[in-house]
């Protein structure tokens, strides 16, 4: 029964414990951080380059019809609002980390809108949880190091 309240939270650790669980949490947090400041970058430059994957596949027809058939002009848009949150997160992961949560969100929206994309729609998902806990965790180390270094 010890190890189940200790699994939630409800025993007080010990100096040395605590201490432990602060240095294991701040590395997740400096993990979390890196993956969500390369990933958005990464994305973001490739939706210029085309060299992971043709990003303009992953735009519904009929939201390339809304905008005109410019889709490729606005997914070059939506690259550089990737790169600009991979920079936030670097900066300031407490504020950028909820952008990048918001921003994978409406990316789940889309994916879904299109058959066949439904295992993505899931990863990413799984992302905006990671984001989410970028969000959390930065709140928690804010006074320490706020800048990726």
């Amino acid at each position: 029964m010890a190890q189940a309240s200790a699994a939630f939270g409800r025993d007080i650790p010990t100096s040395q414990e605590s201490t432990e669980i602060r240095s294991v949490s701040y590395q997740a947090y400096r993990i979390l951080q890196l993956g969500f400041v390369v990933a958005p970058i990464v994305a973001g430059l490739d939706k210029f380059f085309h060299l992971l994957v043709d990003w303009d596949k992953y735009l519904p027809g009929v939201v390339n019809n809304a905008l005109g058939g410019r889709g490729h002009q606005f997914m070059m848009v939506v690259g550089v609002i990737e790169i600009v949150a991979g920079i936030g997160v670097a900066l300031k992961p407490q504020i950028f980390a909820y952008v990048v949560a918001a921003w994978l969100l409406l990316i789940i929206a889309n994916l879904l809108m299109i058959p066949g994309y439904f295992d993505v729609a899931l990863r990413d998902v799984g992302l905006m949880l990671g984001a989410l806990a970028l969000a959390r965790l930065s709140q928690a180390f804010k006074s320490e190091f706020s800048s990726f270094s």
